[in-house]
């Protein structure tokens, strides 16, 4: 009989809880999910992204969270971006068999976003954007900068977000996200040919 690779087989799921003096946090993924979203973090711009992260990514998403939303909604916004990225790194495991690199270029209207992932476990972000607004609605545009920041830091990737151009500061960010949902979910993709760690190291 032909040899079964067991990684292929493991159920890629992770279940994180983080409660901090700021917030107070569950998220539950399953990376090989059919793209439902279940978002509850208090801050609304932010679930809209969630759900574009779940669906393009194929992952299933599931969060709540109780943040300081009545000091900013900046501590909410970073935490829940720690807790995504650790949620992925827990449900990859070892990263043997995966594809490691992800690319996608998504239009969002007159918008174009540009993201490019390595899940090399060396974190690093390069963030070439700039808004047009300081706000969509009551979000402010800079913690995009900085959900990506602490995704990269805690999913150990390495993470290029580009926006060429673009006039609207929601299609801008709602390409973004887009983008890094498709680009997760090349990199995050079971290679059938790929039965090690897509590294010449030997580790990631």
């Amino acid at each position: 009989m032909p040899e079964i690779n067991s990684n292929i087989m493991a159920k890629r799921t992770a279940n994180i809880k983080r409660k901090t003096r700021e917030t107070d946090i569950a998220l539950t993924i399953d990376l090989d999910g059919s793209g439902k979203c279940s978002a509850a973090s208090g801050v609304g711009f932010l679930d809209h992204m969630f759900e574009h992260l779940a669906r393009h990514g194929m992952f299933d998403l599931k969060l709540t969270c109780k943040g300081d939303i009545h000091v900013d909604d900046h501590h909410t916004v970073e935490d829940i971006g720690i807790v995504l990225g650790e949620a992925i790194c827990d449900a990859i495991g070892d990263k043997k068999g995966i594809r490691r690199y992800g690319f996608a270029s998504v239009p969002m209207d007159e918008s174009l976003a540009q993201v490019s992932a390595d899940l090399s476990g060396r974190p690093l972000l390069v963030f070439n954007v700039k808004f047009t607004s300081r706000k969509i609605g009551t979000f402010d545009t800079e913690l995009v900068s900085e959900f990506c920041r602490a995704l990269s830091n805690h999913t150990k990737m390495n993470l290029h977000v580009t926006v060429p151009y673009g006039r609207n500061s929601h299609h801008i960010a709602e390409a973004i996200f887009k983008a890094l949902a498709k680009a997760l979910r090349v990199a995050i993709e079971r290679d059938p040919r790929q039965k090690d760690v897509p590294s010449t190291k030997g580790k990631l």
